[in-house]
């Protein structure tokens, strides 16, 4: 009776190797891709976005801005006090100031 061959002697096919060798360089890239999108998400929802004033304006003492709207000609801005501001978009003055209820 032939003794049973054991695990040393087994030979793989090539092309069971090329596949082994390929599902795991695979995986490794997926995983290393997942691990770069989810870093650049966090990264990029850390910070707030800034909201963009225009350098002309100037806004009025002790106010926040909540929201910016750009016309054709003029800058609208929503204060969290309850305030609409209208710039003008060419001088940077202040058009008009409207109270919200």
């Amino acid at each position: 009776m032939e003794p049973l061959p054991s695990e040393d002697d087994y030979v793989e096919p090539a092309n069971l190797r090329f596949l082994r060798r390929l599902v795991t360089v695979l995986t490794t890239v997926m995983i290393g891709g997942l691990v770069i999108v989810v870093g650049l998400l966090v990264i990029r929802y850390q910070r707030p976005a800034p909201l963009p004033l225009p350098d002309e304006i100037a806004l009025p003492e002790g106010t926040a801005v909540q929201a910016v709207t750009y016309g054709p000609d003029f800058y609208l801005v929503v204060t969290q006090g309850r305030e609409v501001l209208v710039y003008d978009r060419g001088s940077g003055t202040l058009r008009k100031t409207l109270a919200l209820d």
